[in-house]
């Protein structure tokens, strides 16, 4: 008898709290403010992350990436998989299953066609913004009306960019039937109010300035979302949209403020809102010359056929990075948007290598190092070795928090017996790519160079190839290449062809662990420093938000709720 009234008990509870649960629209009314305004909604025809996170709002994609990166499914009944069957085992054709019984907006139903519909309006007008993610796709079909089959020109172990994340979402082929080809651009009515299956839809549309939005009646679950009319405010700058949530309290959300810790320290005062911040890939990092960037060598100067005089040897790499306090430089630069990191891959878990060597400062260390390398300090306070004094050119792009940090790294490294000289290049000459400019970071005619790089989605595989032989810089190519220390492996390039031909998640994380730390741990021919995140705020008031670096900002505002 006990255990039966226990039941009928436990039976109340859950009676009682599912009539708890708030009723879509209870929440009311939420202010969200982006200081760059969004000037379209549908994806496919910008790649401004305004106007992707704002039609987020209204468009979804098949699967979803959660806040560590996971792929989630969305739209359909789940992630296909070799493994479950729905991703073919040569890597050649994906097939999704749409969840049953879901609706657009205006209240007809979501078919495999409008999946098929999105990809021939994206392949058939000029100016997808998505152009290069459908450039593998052979061809998409509708198997029936719940299925949808995506094959591929060649094998392609990696097939979830393809609908999936907010750039690439599902559009209603109803709606958008006439706008294909050179009307795309011309269709008004649904590039700024498109029917949607997700938890808004468009009320008004004002480009450049303002969206207002409500509840969408046909969203898939019937309690989302708790607030029933969206305001999507635009312009201004990042200091006016973080004092309107913090200090004032007219905004509930306020989307990437690109200040100063002090200065968002003093808005947090106002007591109105907080910050919340995510990382993604983002990573502000060095690069030591493996090359000679002595004019001696003119035109071949920072080119293999002459290694650097002194960083050619790890120890001394080694050294460099020892010398530095990664959580002063996140402490003065970034606040609660950065976090020290040993990686190049810092994220998503499953690629990020658990190294963390690197984090703690080791001067004694660093010191002792260059001694057992026979690199001897002189009665200049500079190390030498066979006649080679250590002096160096340390460059990056004009940028206080660059400058601060070069100042702060000169100090550590003129203690160990560097003579270090400082220099900032404008931010449009460094990364401009002029092959005819001696100043571009490609060319890297310095010792050092320090900025950030990140790669897009969750998956490293193009990222780390950058990094392979033939990717360095050089006279041939117009100094075009990515891989700027002129790091060069057989084992790294066998390596990369091995993560291309890999499928699933731990083997393709696994390999590119690897690639990662013999870039970082094992060469030290990058030195990683910050882990830089994204920083956004909202109201003390706004409940449920999760900040997200892999999906759009907004990808959970179906969660949102008003904290009574």
């Amino acid at each position: 008898m006990k255990n039966r009234y226990s039941l009928i008990a436990l039976g109340a509870l859950v009676a009682l709290s599912q009539s708890a649960v708030a009723q879509r629209g209870s929440s009311g009314h939420v202010n969200v403010i982006y200081w760059q305004a969004p000037s379209i909604l549908n994806p496919y025809l910008s790649g401004g992350t305004k106007d992707l996170e704002a039609s987020s709002l209204v468009l979804d994609p098949l699967i979803k990436f959660n806040e560590k990166g996971e792929m989630v499914a969305n739209l359909v009944t789940d992630v296909p998989t070799v493994a479950n069957g729905g991703f073919a085992a040569d890597f050649k054709s994906i097939t999704y299953k749409l969840k049953p019984g879901l609706k657009w907006s205006d209240g007809s139903p979501l078919t495999a066609s409008d999946v098929v519909f999105s990809w021939e309006y994206c392949t058939g007008i000029k100016g997808c913004a998505k152009a290069n993610t459908f450039e593998p796709v052979e061809k998409v079909t509708a198997v029936d009306p719940l299925t949808v089959r995506i094959q591929f020109k060649k094998a392609k172990p990696y097939p979830y960019d393809v609908f999936g994340g907010s750039t690439t979402p599902i559009l209603q082929r109803a709606q958008f039937k006439a706008c294909l080809g050179d009307k795309a651009p011309t269709c008004s009515a649904q590039n700024f109010g498109p029917i949607g299956t997700g938890p808004f839809t468009v009320k008004d549309f004002r480009p450049n300035d303002v969206v207002q939005m409500v509840a969408n009646p046909n969203y898939r679950e019937a309690s989302k979302p708790a607030f029933a009319t969206l305001t999507l405010k635009g312009g201004g700058d990042a200091a006016a949209a973080g004092r309107a949530v913090m200090e004032t309290g007219e905004f509930d959300y306020a989307w990437n403020l690109q200040l100063a810790p002090e200065v968002l320290a003093r808005m947090a005062k106002g007591g109105k809102g907080k910050t919340v911040s995510a990382f993604g890939t983002l990573v502000e990092r060095i690069h030591l010359n493996l090359t000679d960037p002595s004019a001696k060598h003119g035109d071949l100067r920072s080119t293999t056929k002459f290694p650097h005089p002194y960083l050619s040897d790890l120890r001394v790499r080694k050294a460099l990075s020892m010398a530095i306090d990664r959580s002063v430089l996140v402490e003065i630069g970034y606040g609660p948007a950065g976090r020290p990191t040993c990686n190049l891959v810092p994220a998503p878990a499953a690629f990020a290598s658990s190294n963390t060597e690197c984090i703690k400062q080791d001067m004694a260390g660093a010191k002792a190092l260059l001694d057992q390398a026979g690199w001897k300090v002189g009665a200049d306070g500079v190390r030498a070795k066979d006649g080679v004094k250590m002096e160096m050119l340390f460059q990056t792009s004009t940028n206080a928090v660059r400058q601060n940090f070069q100042a702060l790294i000169k100090q550590w490294w003129t203690e160990l017996g560097v003579k270090v000289e400082l220099r900032n290049i404008s931010g449009s000459v460094f990364f401009g790519g002029d092959p005819s400019s001696p100043d571009t970071f490609q060319k890297f005619y310095a010792d050092v160079e320090m900025y950030a790089n990140n790669f897009d989605g969750t998956d490293p595989e193009a990222y780390l190839a950058e990094n392979v032989c033939n990717k360095i810089p050089r006279p041939e190519t117009q100094w075009q290449g990515n891989n700027m220390s002129r790091f060069c492996s057989a084992d790294y390039d066998k390596l990369v062809k091995e993560l291309s031909a890999a499928a699933g998640v731990e083997k393709r994380g696994a390999i590119a662990k690897k690639l990662n730390e013999m870039l970082t741990k094992d060469s030290y021919a990058v030195v990683p420093l910050v882990d830089r995140g994204r920083l956004s705020a909202h109201s003390n008031s706004l409940g449920g938000v999760i900040l997200n670096t892999w999906d759009s900002e907004l990808w959970n505002a179906a969660d949102w709720y008003r904290i009574k």
